[in-house]
Formats: C-alpha cells, sequence, structure tokens
C-alpha cells in the first residue's frame, strides 16, 4: 500500500475508531458484553473513568482525523495506550485468572491489540513525504 492510501485509510480509521471510543466502549462495558470489556469483581468508579477517559480520546481523534499527519502524535499515543492497556489486561489474567475474566481474552484484549496494529501499518513510512504534506497543510 502506498503512503497516499494509507493517509487516507487512516483518517477513515482514525473517525471509525473514535466513534468506537466515544461511543460504543460504555454499552459494551455496561450492557452489551460486560464480560469482554469490565472487571470481576465489577468497580464502576474505575470503569467509569475507563469510560471517561477513551471517550475524551475517541473525540480528540475525531478531531484529529482531519490532519492525520499533522497529528501522528496523537495516533501514537492511542497505538502506545492500546498496547500497553491489552498486555496489563493479559498479564493480570495469566497472573491471576480469578480477577480477570476469561472473555476479556476474546473482548477488550484482542481489540486494543487490534487498534494499534491496525493504527501503525497504516502509519505512512516515507519521512519525506510526510514532512511534505504536513508542511503543505500548515
Amino acid at each position: 500500500m502506498d503512503d497516499i492510501t494509507r493517509i487516507k485509510c487512516l483518517t477513515i480509521v482514525m473517525m471509525i475508531i473514535g466513534l468506537f471510543f466515544t461511543f460504543a466502549i460504555y454499552p459494551l462495558m455496561e450492557w452489551w458484553w460486560p464480560e469482554g470489556w469490565g472487571w470481576t469483581p465489577r468497580q464502576p468508579e474505575y470503569e467509569y473513568t475507563i469510560i471517561g477517559t477513551y471517550a475524551t480520546l475517541g473525540v480528540f481523534l475525531l478531531l484529529a482525523a482531519k490532519h492525520p499527519i499533522a497529528n501522528l502524535v496523537l495516533v501514537w499515543l492511542v497505538i502506545w495506550l492500546s498496547l500497553v492497556h491489552a498486555t496489563i489486561s493479559l498479564l493480570l489474567f495469566m497472573l491471576a485468572p480469578d480477577q480477570v475474566l476469561e472473555d476479556n481474552l476474546i473482548g477488550e484484549i484482542p481489540a486494543q491489540y487490534l487498534i494499534a496494529g491496525v493504527l501503525w501499518y497504516l502509519i505512512p513510512k516515507n519521512i519525506k513525504l510526510l514532512q511534505r504534506l504536513h508542511s503543505d497543510s500548515e
């Protein structure tokens, strides 16, 4: 995939992930699939903090999607937050399986790795093109 196509796809994926973070995390954790996205025992205060954090991140992804090259630092932030979140959840499951639901292994954990992987793949690899596109957008 060439870098121009990556940028176009990155814009679309940023909007999809932004919408997902903004509007889907809360229903997933509360109603649709709490076993795959929540904790055991339930910790509403902590879960609402996560929901608020991801909703805020989603709004910023939606705003950043207008100029993805100028906002690559946010994309990298989402990549690293997703990797850290998924890895900590996976390690917690392996170290204390009674504290993390098995459904998290097919819910939030792979979703976070998928988000990180897709965003990483779509970041353009040609640095000179990135610099030119960024300077053209200013």
